[in-house]
């Protein structure tokens, strides 16, 4: 018995001294003091001992696991001690390195505007509706006086994703909903994307942002549309802005207009920005179609109202000086990095 505990000893120390890590530590003190370690492995020679030689041989085994448990938690203790310092002196912080710079997130210069432009009509009393961005045929262009085989559908290239449902061309799909829902007065805005199936370029997209505008009361007429649009102009600009009002066609406004402002980097004179013409246009505009009005349950005998919608990527080119639309949709860190 007392050859196998010493035999047991001089392999544990052997095999001790190789060991470099507490991790190794841990398997060593498994294989020796485990339940089928070489120590336990000695438990059955006790019986083939004398009643005397018993309790002798008992205390040699208890004796060695004590002493190899010992042993084991003062180089446990050793390692963790000496790893522990590693790990400390790997994770140490200079704290009198200059920190990282972290940047502050902006609005896209789409949202600014929009935010801003939100701000002026409700400062005007106009209160924000929105609409679905995927919406059926009947709000999108037959309740806008749009009959199925109207030839001015062909003014818009729509994304179908059914028959009866598409991705909305304009937010003026908000302006029946909003008739359904309310009776006049109404006065509200509809800011939102639309979706056209358009050949991208430096002037066009196939997503871009609109503010739809409602105004419907009795006895609205087109100098209501005329003094609001003139008003916006000049907060949106931060000056006074002239705007003049073109004849144009569209099916759910009647008359329609096309809404100029006098351009505001030459006041008129004729520069690169307006095509040498003087004038800037940013909207179009009317008043409601009667048989809009119909079709929102509203009796347009009794009311009257006006109509406008206007391109936010347009918009921010006049207000920025950007040159190609495409550069809002890229997200090219330069480029936001200036708003």
């Amino acid at each position: 018995m007392q050859d196998k505990i010493n035999d047991i000893k001089i392999q544990f120390e052997k095999e001790l001294s190789a060991v470099h890590s507490s991790k190794d530590l841990e398997q060593i003190k498994v294989k020796y003091l485990g339940r089928k370690g070489p120590i336990q492995d000695l438990m059955p020679f006790l019986k083939n001992c004398t009643p005397e030689e018993r309790p002798v041989m008992g205390k040699l085994i208890n004796d060695l696991k004590e002493e190899l448990t010992r042993v084991c938690e003062e180089a446990l203790n050793a390692f963790q001690v000496v790893e522990q310092r590693a790990r400390i002196e790997k994770e140490r912080l200079d704290v009198t390195l200059p920190g990282r710079k972290r940047f502050l997130g902006r609005k896209h210069p789409i949202y600014l505007l929009r935010d801003e432009m939100i701000s002026i009509l409700a400062g005007m009393g106009f209160s924000v509706q929105y609409s679905p961005d995927v919406d059926s045929d009947y709000y999108n262009y037959e309740g806008l006086n749009f009959p199925p085989d109207h030839p001015a559908r062909d003014m818009q290239d729509t994304f179908y994703i059914s028959p009866d449902l598409l991705l909305r061309s304009h937010t003026s799909n908000t302006q029946v909903r909003v008739m359904e829902k309310h009776q006049p007065p109404i006065r509200i805005i509809a800011p939102g994307t639309v979706y056209r199936n358009e050949t991208i370029s430096s002037r066009s997209h196939v997503f871009f942002h609109q503010i739809e505008g409602l105004y419907i009361a009795e006895n609205v007429t087109f100098s209501d549309l005329f003094a609001t649009m003139e008003e916006f102009w000049s907060k949106l600009f931060h000056k006074q802005v002239e705007a003049r009002f073109r004849p144009s066609y569209f099916p759910f406004v009647e008359p329609g207009v096309e809404v100029d402002i006098k351009c505001t980097s030459c006041g008129g004179a004729g520069c690169r920005l307006c095509k040498h013409t003087g004038w800037l246009e940013v909207a179009g505009a009317g008043m409601v179609h009667p048989e809009v009005l119909k079709n929102g349950g509203i009796d347009p005998e009794k009311f009257s109202g006006y109509a406008w919608g206007m391109g936010l990527e347009r918009l921010a080119m006049l207000l920025y000086g950007v040159k190609d639309i495409r550069m809002f949709a890229e997200n090219d860190l330069r480029f936001l990095a200036k708003f």
